[in-house]
Order: C-alpha cells, then sequence, then structure tokens
C-alpha cells in the first residue's frame, strides 16, 4: 500500500479554509436543527405519512431531515426534523461519510499506485527472473486495466518470463472472512471480500444467450480465467413446440454448480422466457480469481511464462519498475456512489486505514480506518458516539449505524467544502441514472445516494425545489418491511421540491 500524500503548502491553505467553511456549516446546521427541536411536536407531510400508512408502517419507523443548504452564515431553519437523533442503521448511505472523508483528505486527483517489479536481468525480451506485482487496494483494476498493466510490462521489453508471476496482496491486515456471513450469499459480488490485489472485483459475469430456432442457449464467461471450462451451451427449459416458459428465478433454474471451480457444471435448463441475461458472480476464492486472470491474460497477449502466477509476500530489490496508477478518485467515488459498489467503497475504507507517518508502508487495517473516518467526521459534522457507528465503511454491515441528523450535517459541510463538485456528480441523479434510475419524483431535481439492506431502505442527498432553492434531505425507515417504504420516501423528496408556498415543517 502506498503512503497518504496530504497536500501542503498553497493547496494545504485553500484546503484548510474550505475545511474551516465546512465545518462552520455542520456547526449551523446542528444549531438551527437543535432550535427546531426545541419547538413543539408536529406531524409528518400528510403524503409521507399517507404512503408509511398504505404499507403499514407507523410514522416511528421513519427518521427525516429536510434543510436548505448553508447560506451566507446564517443557521438554516429545517422544514422537517423527524425523530432525527435516533441512530439507526443506514445501509448505503454509510457510503458518504466514507466518500467525503476520502476526498476532502486525500483529493479528488489522488490514485492508488499499484508497484510493478522486473525482479531479474532482462535480455532479448527474456526477464531472467520473476515479474511481482504489489496490490495496493486498487478497486478499479478491471479487466481492461489488468491488461493494460500487463501491455506496460510488455514496452519495458518483457515477452518471457523465466520465473513466475509473484502476486503480492500482503498490503492489508484483516481478520479471515465468510463471504457467506452475512446473507448466506457467498457468491454475490457484493460479498466479496476486500484484498491488497483484487483484479476485475473478484467476479465473472456469464451471459446465456438462446440461439434462434434451437433447443439450447449459449454460455459465455467473462473474463477468461486461466484453468477454467464454463459448458458451452445449456439446454431451455421450453423446447420447439413447447409453451414458452416465464422467466421466474432463472437463477435456480440453471441449477448452477461452483464446487469445483475449475469445472462449473451446470444441471437445469435455462428458461427460454427470459431472453438473453447475464449473471454477476464472485469468485469462490478472490486471490485465485487475480491468479487465473493474471495467467489468462498475459497468456491471451502472446506472453511466455516459465513458471506459474502465485501469491506471495515478496521482496523484490530495489525500486519498482514502474508504477500503474488507479483512475483518479473523484472517479472510484463516482462508481461508489452512483451504483453503491460496495468492494470499492471497502478497499477506499481501508485506504483512509493506511498509516501516512510510517517510514516504511504499513497494512491498512480496519482500526485504522475506522479511527481516521470517525475524527474526520466528528471534526466536519460534529458526529459523535451517539451519533455514528462505523464498521466497513460500506454500509453492508450489520453494525454499522448513523443518525439522520448527523447525516444532514454531513451534507451541510459537503455543501460548503472544496470537495462539494465532486460528491454532488457522484450521487444518482432521480429518475436518471444509478440506484435512483426507477425513482418516482423530482425527476432531474435531485443528487440522492441510497440505501437498502433486510430491514432499511434511506435516501440522502439534495434536492432543487420549485423556489429555486436547494435543500438536503435525509430520510432512513427501519422496520422488517422497510422496502414497502420506498413510496413513502420518494414522496419525502417530491414534498420537498414542491416548496413553493409549502414550508410548514414537522419536528420531533
Amino acid at each position: 500500500m502506498q503512503q497518504i500524500d496530504r497536500a501542503h503548502g498553497a493547496t494545504a491553505s485553500r484546503a484548510g479554509k474550505g475545511r474551516r467553511g465546512a465545518a462552520l456549516a455542520a456547526a449551523l446546521a446542528m444549531a438551527g436543527m437543535a432550535a427546531a427541536g426545541a419547538q413543539a411536536p408536529a406531524s409528518l407531510p400528510p403524503p409521507v405519512h399517507a404512503r408509511l400508512a398504505a404499507a403499514g408502517l407507523g410514522d416511528a419507523t421513519l427518521s427525516a431531515v429536510v434543510l436548505p443548504v448553508p447560506d451566507a452564515g446564517a443557521a438554516p431553519v429545517p422544514r422537517l426534523s423527524w425523530q432525527a437523533e435516533a441512530r439507526r442503521p443506514a445501509a448505503s448511505l454509510m457510503k458518504l461519510f466514507t466518500t467525503f472523508t476520502a476526498l476532502e483528505r486525500l483529493g479528488p486527483a489522488w490514485t492508488w499506485r499499484t508497484p510493478v517489479w522486473l525482479d531479474g536481468e532482462l535480455r532479448d525480451g527474456v526477464l531472467r527472473g520473476d515479474l511481482v506485482v504489489r496490490g495496493s487496494g486498487d478497486p478499479a483494476l478491471t479487466a481492461e486495466r489488468l491488461w493494460l498493466l500487463l501491455q506496460e510490462v510488455q514496452r519495458h521489453g518483457v515477452r518471457r518470463i523465466s520465473g513466475d508471476i509473484v502476486l503480492d496482496d500482503s498490503g492489508y491486515a484483516l481478520p479471515a472472512a465468510d463471504p457467506s456471513r452475512f446473507d448466506g450469499e457467498p457468491l454475490k459480488p457484493y460479498n466479496v471480500q476486500p484484498h491488497a490485489l483484487l483484479a476485475a472485483l473478484g467476479s465473472v459475469g456469464v451471459r446465456f444467450s438462446p440461439v434462434p430456432g434451437q433447443r439450447w442457449a449459449r454460455v459465455d464467461a467473462w473474463p477468461d480465467l486461466d484453468g477454467v471450462r464454463w459448458p458451452a451451451r445449456i439446454p431451455l427449459a421450453a423446447a420447439a413446440g413447447e409453451a414458452v416458459s416465464a422467466c421466474g428465478d432463472w437463477q435456480a433454474a440453471v441449477r448452477l454448480d461452483l464446487s469445483a471451480p475449475q469445472r462449473p457444471r451446470l444441471g437445469g435448463r435455462y428458461p427460454v422466457g427470459c431472453g438473453e441475461r447475464e449473471w454477476r458472480l464472485a469468485w469462490p476464492d478472490p486471490a485465485d480469481h487475480a491468479r487465473r486472470l493474471v495467467a489468462a491474460t498475459w497468456r491471451g497477449m502472446g506472453g511466455k511464462l516459465g513458471g506459474s502466477v502465485r501469491t506471495a509476500t515478496a521482496h523484490p530489490g530495489g525500486d519498482p519498475s514502474f508504477f500503474f496508477d488507479s483512475p483518479p478518485l473523484a472517479e472510484v467515488v463516482r462508481s461508489i456512489n452512483k451504483f453503491s459498489n460496495n468492494t470499492m467503497a471497502r478497499a477506499l475504507f481501508l485506504a483512509l486505514g493506511q498509516p501516512a507517518d510510517a517510514a516504511v508502508a504499513q497494512p491498512a487495517t480496519l482500526e485504522a480506518a475506522r479511527t481516521v473516518v470517525a475524527a474526520h467526521i466528528a471534526s466536519r459534522a460534529a458526529c459523535g458516539e451517539a451519533d455514528l457507528l462505523l464498521d466497513n465503511g460500506s454500509g453492508l454491515s450489520r453494525t454499522e449505524a448513523a443518525s439522520a441528523a448527523c447525516l444532514a450535517r454531513l451534507l451541510a459541510a459537503a455543501w460548503a467544502s472544496p470537495v462539494m463538485p465532486e460528491l454532488l456528480s457522484s450521487l444518482p441523479i432521480a429518475a436518471v441514472d444509478g440506484t435512483t434510475r426507477r425513482m418516482n419524483g423530482a425527476a432531474g431535481r435531485a443528487h440522492l445516494k441510497t440505501g437498502t439492506l433486510d430491514g432499511v431502505v434511506g435516501i440522502a442527498g439534495y434536492v432543487l425545489g420549485d423556489s429555486g432553492r436547494r435543500w438536503i434531505v435525509v430520510g432512513i425507515v427501519h422496520a422488517p418491511d422497510a422496502g414497502a417504504a420506498r413510496p413513502a420516501l420518494d414522496a419525502l423528496v417530491a414534498w420537498v421540491a414542491d416548496d413553493k408556498g409549502n414550508d410548514k415543517g414537522a419536528t420531533r
């Protein structure tokens, strides 16, 4: 893992002023909410109450805050403050704490740097030694970008490696984790566990394509993994002349068996009514996935390998031959927030847990990351232990939680921060893209992070009102049937946008 490079000089001065402004904005937001809390309790906006009631949920299942974005140093007066101080599971809204902290501490242009060593003598295109790649935790090392990394190796003149390709994933110091522990779904891509050298997010895509006029569907898997042979086809559930089967639970219907990962089996049939579908799968072992992907990519580029691809802690001599940089942090944050990418969020959280002042780079730990993020959010948004509980920084956790008031103060601080444009542009646009593309109401006028877990749904972000004013909105529902509350959150966003003559708030 590379050390964090702190801003300095004039850049640090500007950043410091921006952070002071962000802290002031959060303090003013807290003052405004405190004043609102002193008012007499009222009720939720009628449309929100009605949608909750229609879902069989009581008003007590919701925490919500609506307040104007910071303006000219005045304490904003909330339109709505409802059970704002209650700390609740917040699902993927927790990614806001991780991404805001990273943008401020690391900067939008920061990158993960993966060092590569040609560890041996290079003569006539032959590396007489090992190629060593040390993982930096780069979550954007896609199959395409891995190809570019290996292309850079070839640009350095390497056509054949007489030794091994050594993948060093010692950049994290994490306890062993079971990918099925969270929800019993180890093959779901969101359950891929963090690895310092994770390629293509540790997953594969399997595409099923019914062939016209035939009784089978073609099966294609990507990216290619060395030594893994997928079946070329699968029978259709409805053959010619039979009734077309409904799609239904097609993933269960194909009966995938990965007990021997190098020889995946499909023991069922593919419903023809599904048309073409793709199934994203987490590979059972991320380190094995990286080894197989590197081997397949190197050989696919015409590279020769005398040894094998192996995972080990390496001690190459001298400085790296080159570094392979990730896309800028702002681009990675966009992927995290737009599409709620848990694997990327966890990698970013761990990047914040990399010691910045160590003479020699030390492995990142969850404990260090929690300390860094908690301290940053405390200083910028005045959130203490009663407001915020961190685990892995992604929200894919049964313990991570935050209050609506804390999230609102974070968003107020972000609005006054120099990194506001990057954070705002990373949020899904209501009814347009990302996780809000199917949202009803305020189309194109709301930038909202969403969160969903069993028993939790939430939104947090900014809404442009009919009056031209922009609002901060946070809504979290915690109940066994929380998924039924999505129309209530849509109604909350619509109520916020309808701000002409609709300024009566509710407090509790």
